[in-house]
Order: structure tokens, then sequence, then C-alpha cells
């Protein structure tokens, strides 16, 4: 009987030891590769939470509505779950059932205790459930810092924490209302569960990605749910399958609860705009080279960087596991299907955010490899010195670039947020007052602005020829109603538009330099209350209006004034 022979046990230097799915080495001074208990000492949990958590929380309290979809289909309806008013869309109706309920329900599980607490306060709810968006963005986008620190090195996790902390983008999506952040929540954190080594969880968070927040994200989220099949198939395949199951059976309990029927939104959402063709070209288009343009806005060199990362992939090999590799490749994949859709947003590429974060963090850490000797890993000539000086500098060049487009959006495009929280400092106005809006209507930051004295919201005709929201109609059925007065063609409603507009109590315009006239501005009629400054996009130059430079900033940029008036008593 042959004896056991008796392995010997791999020192740290021993290429052995290894783990066969870490396959960087970070080159020391000595030239020998750093092991996994040295990577581990990276970045703990702390650093990134605590900066992460600053960061959002300031993104919580100034940031902005980007988008009028962030309103009128999930604040409003939010609003109507909560306090019973609000305004619906015609994607709202039962006849369509185009939004998920289950979305909307599950931040209830903060609305509804916040609205409970803070009663007739209702800005309180609304900035409690931007903290709770905070809250979910800085878990999620900690794992993954921390989850490159572990597999990847110090200095990456760094960087990437630096511009997901300051990048615009990220600043602005991380506490927006919209299913396609929640999926940039589930694209980071289950990025960082896959580089955890746990596929499994990775492909469930993904599946949660899809079905509660965006499902046209699934195709971003193919890459990562592949490969964590390769890795451990039956594990990975049963987190998945019954997540979805269970996803998609709440999903079609909670619509049947809220429609009247039994129909699933996210079924809905797709044959619409898949099998059905959609008409989403409706609300606008744009050409091919809209998100390139719109990346370099909010990201800035940061983004370039990114997209470099498949021009440096034979360079990146060398040092990186194809699961790196996995990680980024939807940025690519997301932004080719996305250019080639003619109705654009910007809410749309939210989903990779972060994952240009770290493409460009690894082509940054990857500068002095540009010049380095293949084959000398010792190698300091002078190029990679330079190389090596370079990335602090261009780290910093792209956080200060994105503090000053953030400053600038933030100072220059707050007025609506702000002018109606003037509101409930005017209760003299009288229970029951009318509020209208004209062609501002597309700013109206949510009826959680509004306070209660103010009996009704109404829209006032400014040419707009398209299909306005309706307030929800309790009477036809609220959240089950078909109301005849919508329509998928975005075709405006006879009903839409307040024909007698000497019921107006209120009033709020945005007066800018054109030359007609404005209801504000007879002052028989209408007394300023609130006049707060405002850009104005057409007369700024793009550079100024852009990104904060001082005292040009101020004084290059044109603005006008955003006001919120009241009649003036007969």
């Amino acid at each position: 009987m042959a004896l056991a022979t008796r392995q010997r046990r791999p020192t740290p230097s021993d290429p052995s030891s290894s783990s066969p799915s870490l396959s960087y080495s970070k080159v020391d001074k000595s030239g020998k590769s750093k092991n996994k208990e040295e990577l581990d000492k990276g970045l703990g949990w702390f650093l990134p939470l605590f900066a992460l958590g600053m960061l959002r929380y300031m993104s919580a309290t100034s940031n902005i509505i980007h988008d009028c979809d962030e309103v009128f289909n999930y604040w409003e309806p939010f609003h109507y779950l909560l306090y019973k008013s609000g305004f619906q869309t015609w994607e709202y109706s039962s006849q369509f059932a185009l939004r998920s309920y289950l979305y909307l329900g599950f931040h209830q599980l903060v609305g509804r205790p916040a609205s409970l607490l803070f009663g007739e306060e209702k800005v309180r709810v609304f900035y409690a459930v931007r903290l709770f968006l905070a809250l979910l963005s800085v878990i999620t986008e900690t794992v993954l810092v921390v989850a490159l620190s572990r597999k990847y090195g110090k200095r990456i996790a760094s960087y990437t924490l630096a511009m997901l902390c300051l990048t615009s983008g990220c600043f602005f999506a991380s506490t927006s209302f919209l299913p396609s952040s929640f999926s940039m929540y589930a694209m980071s954190l289950s990025s960082g569960l896959l580089l955890l080594d746990k596929p499994a969880m990775a492909v469930a968070v993904a599946a949660t990605g899809v079905i509660l927040g965006w499902p046209f994200s699934i195709l971003a989220f193919l890459p990562v749910t592949f490969y964590s099949l390769s890795r451990r198939f039956k594990q990975a395949f049963a987190a998945g399958a019954v997540t979805s199951v269970t996803l998609l059976a709440l999903s079609l309990l909670v619509d049947y609860y809220y429609y009247g029927r039994w129909t699933s939104s996210v079924l809905n959402l797709l044959l619409y705009n898949v099998v059905g063709g959609g008409e989403s070209h409706l609300y606008g288009t744009e050409g091919a080279l809209y998100y390139l343009r719109n990346g370099f806005n909010n990201f800035n060199f940061c983004f370039i960087l990114a997209l470099l990362f498949l021009v440096m992939l034979p360079i990146l090999r060398r040092k990186y596991a194809l699961d790196l590799l996995v990680v980024v490749s939807p940025i690519y994949i997301w932004l080719a299907f996305m250019s080639l859709q003619p109705h654009k947003e910007e809410r749309f590429l939210y989903p990779i955010y972060p994952l240009i974060c770290v493409a460009a963090s690894v082509v940054i850490d990857s500068f002095p490899d540009l010049f380095r000797d293949r084959y000398n890993s010792n190698d300091n000539s002078l190029l990679v010195v330079i190389a090596k000086v370079l990335r602090p500098v261009v780290l910093g060049l792209i956080l200060c670039a994105s503090h000053a487009r953030t400053f600038s959006l933030i100072h220059g495009y707050s007025a609506p947020l702000e002018i109606y929280k003037l509101l409930e400092h005017h209760e003299d106005v009288g229970t029951g007052s009318v509020l209208c809006v004209g062609s501002e209507w597309h700013r109206f930051p949510s009826s959680f602005l509004v306070p209660n004295y103010v009996g009704k919201v109404r829209w006032i005709d400014d040419g707009f020829r398209g299909l306005l929201p309706f307030p929800f109609n309790s009477t036809l059925g609220g959240t089950a109603a078909a109301p005849p007065y919508f329509n998928d063609k975005n075709k405006a409603s006879n009903e839409q538009y307040l024909q007698d507009l000497e019921s107006c109590t209120l009033l709020v315009e945005l007066h800018l330099s054109r030359p007609y006239p404005y209801r504000g501005s007879d002052l028989s009629t209408w007394e300023v209350i609130g006049a707060l400054p405002y850009l104005d996009r057409e007369l700024s130059p793009s550079i100024y209006r852009s990104f904060f430079i001082p005292y040009l900033w101020q004084h290059r940029n044109t603005f006008g004034m955003y006001k919120l008036l009241k009649r003036v008593p007969k």
C-alpha cells in the first residue's frame, strides 16, 4: 500500500499559492507580486461608507429634478398612494398599465412611515425617500469599491471611490427616483458580488434590478449573469430563477390590486416597446452621438478614458482577470444598443454609470504600462515615471471638472424646486387656492412640495400640444381607472387645460429675455411673492453654462427669473 505523499505548504511567494481567479499582479519595488492577503489589506468598509455617505447625503438634499418623467411617472403616483391626490399619466391608465406599482410599493417601506411621522409636512417625506435612495446607493457602491480593493488593489479602488463620489453623473443619478437608478444600484452590487466570488448572489441581484427596476436593463446585466452561470451554474441558475419567479408573481399580484385586473406591467412594457414597436419617437428623437456628448458632460475625461478600456485591452489583459472585462463590458453593449434607439434620454444611461468609473480607474492605473518594458517589471524609465505622475494629475482634473459641472447645474437650475418650497410661507392666500402652471409644467417638482392649503394644481394653455398628466380620478376608480382622455399617441386632450383663468390664485412662470409678454408681467393682476434666478440655456455660451468657472460663470451667463405670483385682490 503506497503511502500518501505529504504536500509542501506553499509560501506566500510561491506561484502555486495564487488563486486561479486572481490574475492581477501588482509590481512592487522588489519585483515580487502581492499575494491575496496583501490585497485584502486594501480599502476597508469604513472609508467608502463614510465618503459615499457624505456625498450621497449632499446629493439627496441638493439634487435637482432632471426629468419630468421622474415626477409624473414616479413621484406623483407615489404621492397618490400616500395622500390620495396626484397626477396620473397615460402609462398608469389601467387600459395600458405600463408602469409597475411594485416599484412604488417598495419605496412605501420608507414613504408610509415618513408620511405618518411628518403628517402634513410633505416636503420632509420627499427628502426622507431621497435619503433612502442615497442609502441604497451608498451600500451597493461600497460593496463594489471593497470588491475592487480585494481583487485588484487599493489604488484602483481609491480611484473608483473618488469618481463615484464626485462625478456629476453618479452624484445626480444616485438619488433620482427612477427605475434606471434602481438598476444602477443593482449593477453596482451585482458587479461587486461577482468580484467577491459570489456568482449566485450576483445573478439574484441582477434579476432584482431587471424586474423590480427597469426591464430593459436586462441587456446590461447579461455579461455578469452568463459569467456567473459559467462559474457555478446550479447555484446561480437556482438563485436567479427563484428571485425572478418570486418578483414576477409579486408584481402580478400588486398590479392586480392597483389596476383592478390581471395584468403584468413588466410584460406590457416589453410588448409595447418591442413587439408592438412602441412610439417613443413621439416624445423626441436625438442623433447617434447624443450619448457620447451626454457622457462627456456628466463624466468629462472619465468617460473618454472609460471608452479607451477596449483599446488598451492588449495591455490590460496582462494584469487583470477575465471577470474585470465582464464587469466593464456592459458599458459598450449598452451604449451601442441605446445609441441605435431614436428616442434618447440621459436617464437611460444610469445603469452603467458606476462601471464608467471602474473602467476609467483601470485605464488611469495602467498609464505606466503603456511605456514599461513587458519583460522588465522593474522598468523605471523617464516615461514610466512621468506616466506615474500623470495618474493623480488626470484624476484631479476629472474631479475638478466634475465639481464644476455639478455646481453649475445645482446653482443654475435649482429654482423650480426652491420656488415651490416658498408656498408653505403664504398660507394667507387661502385654503382651496388654485395654483396655475403654463409652459413650466415640465419642471413641476411634484405635489410633495405643494402645501395642503392649495386645493388644485392646474395647467394653463401656453401652446403645448402634447398630452399632459391629469389628476388621478377617484370617481372613475383611482389607480384602476381607464380615463377616456388618455391615449398612447401623445395627442392633447381638450380637458387638460384650465379654461377659467380667473380662478387662478397662484401662478408659476419663468421670465426670460424674450420678445413676448408674460401673464405675470401684468402687475395690476399679479404680485410677485418669490423670485429666483434661472440660467438661460439659449443665451448662455455652452462652456460657461456647462461648467462653473469662477467669476466667468456669473458674468458670461444670462439668467432669467423663476417667479411665484399671487393674484392681486380686487
